[in-house]
C-alpha cells in the first residue's frame, strides 16, 4: 500500500464521506473510490460499509485504521522534525480562535513552544459570523473551527476535540423548566439570525435550519457575536444551540445552558489556507496531532 493510498484511507476513516475526503486531499471522488477498492482487493475484505446515506468502517476497516494511524502519524512527525532541523525554524505564527479556544489549546501550545522556541505565537479572535475572512486574507495562519468546513481553498487538519451541543435559554423560559431540551423543540422557538458571511453549510452544525424530523427552525433577531447572542437569550428573544464550552467559559446572569437531546456532537479542528501550508503551519498541525488525546472533552 503506497503512502498516498494510506492517506486516502485514513482521511476517509475520519470523514466517513467520499466527497469531503476528496476535497480535503484535493483529488477526485473517483480517485478516492479507486484507492479504497484497490485496498479492499489486496486485503480481501470490505473496509467500509456504504449506503446511499452513510459510510461506516467495517470491523476489518477499524483494525486497519488502528494499525496504520500511529505509523502514518510517525512518518509525518519525522518529516516535519527533519524539515524543522534543516531550516532552524523561526518566525511568527498567528492563530485564529473563537471564544475560549486558546485555553482549550494549551496542550498544543505547550508542545509547540517546547519544540520551536524560536517561533513567536500570536493570537487573533475570530467571530463565528465571519469565520474564514481573516484566514483567507492572511491575517491568521491557522484557525480553530468546528466541522464541517467545506471550503475548496481551505485544508482541514487534525481534529482537536469533540463536545456536545447545549441550548441557551433565559432562566425563566418555558424550556428551562424541564432541565433539558429535545432538539425537535427548536422548531417551536426562534434562534438567532446570523449577521455575517458565515457559510450555511458550516453554521448548520450548530444552528440547523431544520430539526432531524424536518421541521423548520424559525429565525429571530440578528447577531454577529457571542455577547450579542447572550443578550438576546437573556432577554427571552431567542434560544440558541451552542457548543458546551459556552457553559464552561461564558456564564451569564439569567441564562441557562441545557442539555440538547438528539443533537450531534460538535467536532473542532485546525484549518488553514491550502496555499498557505507553510512549514510553520505544518509544524503546528503536527504538535496538535501529538497533543490531541489530552484535549478531548467528554
Amino acid at each position: 500500500m503506497e503512502l498516498r493510498e494510506i492517506e486516502i484511507f485514513l482521511t476517509l476513516a475520519d470523514e466517513l464521506h467520499f466527497g469531503r475526503t476528496a476535497q480535503r486531499l484535493h483529488v477526485s471522488v473517483s480517485r478516492v473510490s479507486q484507492a479504497i477498492r484497490k485496498q479492499e482487493r489486496a486485503i480481501g475484505a470490505a473496509l467500509f460499509a456504504r449506503t446511499s446515506r452513510r459510510v461506516e468502517l467495517t470491523s476489518v476497516g477499524e483494525v486497519l485504521r488502528d494499525g496504520l494511524r500511529p505509523a502514518y502519524d510517525g512518518i509525518g512527525a519525522a518529516i516535519t522534525a527533519a524539515a524543522v532541523a534543516a531550516r532552524g525554524m523561526s518566525g511568527t505564527l498567528t492563530l485564529g480562535f473563537m471564544g475560549a479556544q486558546v485555553h482549550q489549546l494549551e496542550p498544543v501550545l505547550e508542545r509547540f513552544r517546547a519544540s520551536h522556541p524560536g517561533v513567536e505565537l500570536r493570537f487573533q479572535e475570530v467571530v463565528f459570523s465571519d469565520p474564514f475572512t481573516a484566514l483567507r486574507s492572511g491575517a491568521v495562519d491557522v484557525l480553530t473551527s468546528w466541522l464541517p468546513v467545506e471550503e475548496p481553498d481551505l485544508t482541514v487538519g487534525p481534529v482537536l476535540r469533540a463536545e456536545p451541543l447545549r441550548v441557551m435559554t433565559a432562566e425563566d423560559h418555558p424550556l428551562a423548566a424541564a432541565g433539558r431540551v429535545d432538539i425537535e423543540a427548536l422548531a417551536d422557538h426562534a434562534v438567532p439570525t446570523v449577521r455575517g458571511p458565515a457559510p450555511q453549510s458550516w453554521l448548520e452544525a450548530v444552528l440547523p435550519e431544520r430539526t432531524p424530523a424536518g421541521r423548520e427552525v424559525p429565525r429571530g433577531p440578528a447577531a454577529s457575536t457571542y455577547q450579542e447572542i447572550l443578550a438576546l437569550v437573556a432577554a427571552g428573544a431567542v434560544v440558541c444551540p451552542v457548543p458546551d464550552e459556552g457553559r464552561r467559559y461564558f456564564p451569564w446572569p439569567g441564562v441557562a445552558y441545557l442539555p440538547l437531546d438528539g443533537a450531534p456532537t460538535v467536532r473542532w479542528a485546525l484549518v488553514w489556507r491550502t496555499s498557505g501550508s507553510s512549514p510553520l503551519v505544518r509544524a503546528f498541525a503536527a504538535a496538535a496531532d501529538a497533543a490531541t488525546s489530552a484535549m478531548v472533552v467528554t
